[in-house]
């Protein structure tokens, strides 16, 4: 075992050692509940434009490493700088989220361009070459993408919708185009995902938050199936690394998921089954989650209660300490504070 991961509890975790008190982390860390970061934010303009600076990007995504003192830093992006750097227009509206042109036909799916342009991404790979030098040496940092299936939901209706039925409807109507949708963004996220380790990332994510509006079947084609390709295409050229993936919402697909993907960790929301988890995912991978983020903004007992049960349930096996999904932007600090202080006395 090399010093590198003797000093790093998350990549103790994910290279297979139980922690007593488990390494944890927050999607969504660098983010709007924290002043510095709001403050970096104006400081840069546009959502965009402090995605594509690299010193403020690196900047955002240090803040809460300095503030809480987490075990994992992940660098500060979006899961749309793919579509991006592959030709289609993205942007973000104030109060509205991301807006893109639609790929809401097959006319419009034949002009998709087959190459990802990297060097539109180059802020990205900077930013992880500034923070990996700056981290403390026990800190891992990750890089990541979002899964295919979400991504193009986002592709197809050219914004987020409740149930994102376009994206769901191209599939089953235009099987065909939207497969070509899919298989652009493998093909691409494993080329961004690639220069991401190559940039100074140590660990992956894929974010497949979408994934459980999908029923059985087509959780298989394009969620799994999707996520395997990725992973198997960065082993062919990292056969080390450490990938986790997240699909949120998938329950009871969850062991299919972590069996067929090759996945090192798997991410969980609030929602999933501890026995199920326990009995079926985490005797293979390592378990990351899955505190309900509002309770960031309850406190009080029931934050104790619930940080005390995600514990309970998943400590006795390899687990991060993580929430069920991104924090948001009214979540206290002092709730934040309060959640960190009993995971890091947990002994287990």
């Amino acid at each position: 075992m090399t010093q590198n991961l003797v000093t790093k509890p998350f990549l103790e975790v994910l290279s297979g050692n139980r922690q007593a008190s488990p390494p944890m982390w927050m999607m969504r860390q660098a983010g709007r509940y924290l002043p510095e970061y709001r403050e970096t934010r104006t400081k840069a303009g546009s959502f965009l434009d402090l995605c594509f600076n690299a010193e403020l990007a690196a900047e955002v995504t240090l803040q809460p490493i300095r503030r809480f003192g987490f075990d994992a830093a992940i660098i500060f992006s979006d899961i749309l700088v793919v579509p991006y750097a592959l030709g289609r227009s993205v942007r973000f509206e104030v109060g509205e989220g991301p807006r893109l042109d639609p790929l809401d036909s097959p006319d419009k799916v034949s002009s998709l361009s087959k190459a990802i342009d990297l060097s539109k991404l180059q802020p990205v790979f900077d930013a992880l070459r500034i923070v990996r030098r700056e981290l403390p040496k026990e800190t891992t940092l990750i890089g990541f993408c979002g899964a295919p299936f979400t991504v193009a939901t986002y592709m197809v209706a050219g914004q987020g919708t409740s149930d994102q039925h376009p994206a769901r409807l191209m599939a089953y109507q235009h099987p065909g185009a939207f497969a070509k949708i899919i298989d652009t963004l493998v093909d691409s996220s494993i080329q961004y995902l690639l220069a991401q380790l190559e940039a100074g990332a140590e660990v992956l994510q894929i974010f497949d938050t979408w994934a459980g509006i999908l029923p059985p079947r087509e959780f298989e084609k394009w969620c799994i199936e999707p996520t395997r390709r990725i992973v198997d295409g960065i082993r062919k050229v990292k056969p080390d690394a450490k990938i986790i993936g997240f699909p949120r919402g998938a329950g009871a697909l969850l062991p299919a998921f972590i069996e067929r993907t090759g996945v090192d960790g798997v991410s969980i929301d609030w929602t999933a089954e501890p026995s199920l988890v326990r009995e079926k995912v985490q005797n293979k991978v390592v378990v990351q989650g899955n505190l309900d983020p509002l309770l960031l903004i309850a406190g009080g007992a029931a934050l104790d209660e619930a940080v005390d049960d995600v514990l309970k349930s998943y400590s006795a096996g390899r687990h991060i300490f993580n929430l069920g999904h991104g924090i948001t932007p009214d979540a206290s600090i002092a709730h934040v504070e309060q959640m960190i202080k009993r995971v890091r006395a947990y002994k287990g």
